[in-house]
């Protein structure tokens, strides 16, 4: 019998077992297209912001220059992708729904929060989703956690941005 923080110890009991690695591997790339379409999404909806009002914008001291986001962000959503195909691949879709449900509702949330800060200029809103998505994404590493602990890990950097982020939003919005 597994219990919900050791994975299972059946190899014919995982999801791999069930699954030809081929398989497993398009979940992966499916999860990282997903990914690249948030990442896609959220830089079309910046770009006029960040060239228009944001560059003009007060902002506090410890905003780092622009070029640092591309970079930064690149390797939170492969690690992200990851880290979701490693719950999948370890545990099934069944098995962690709902640590997979949560993934997708941090992921939205982190979609929806670069048109509404940079695109629509709402500040307040900005910090409101952002907060909402600090909220799901830490549901969603706990989730990870009772799983696979040492995955939950791989969302760390990604807790961490986006709490910096969120320094940012508020720092944007009292200078405003």
């Amino acid at each position: 019998m597994t219990t919900a923080t050791q994975p299972r110890t059946d190899p014919h009991d995982s999801p791999a077992a069930r699954t030809p690695l081929s398989r497993d591997w398009w979940v992966l790339v499916g999860l990282l297209l997903v990914n690249v379409a948030v990442a896609g999404g959220g830089s079309i909806a910046s770009s006029s912001g960040v060239d228009g009002w944001y560059a003009e914008a007060a902002k506090p001291a410890w905003v780092p220059p622009n070029w640092v986001f591309a970079p930064v962000w690149t390797v939170l959503y492969v690690m992200m992708a990851v880290a979701a195909w490693l719950i999948w691949r370890r545990h099934g879709a069944r098995t962690a729904r709902t640590a997979l449900v949560l993934y997708g509702v941090q992921l939205a949330l982190n979609a929806a929060w670069t048109p509404v800060f940079f695109g629509a200029e709402q500040l307040g809103a900005g910090l409101v989703v952002i907060l909402l998505l600090e909220v799901a994404l830490v549901a969603t590493i706990v989730a990870f956690h009772r799983l696979t602990p040492w995955v939950a890990w791989l969302l760390g950097p990604y807790l961490a941005w986006a709490l910096y982020a969120t320094t940012l939003n508020a720092g944007v919005l009292a200078l405003a």
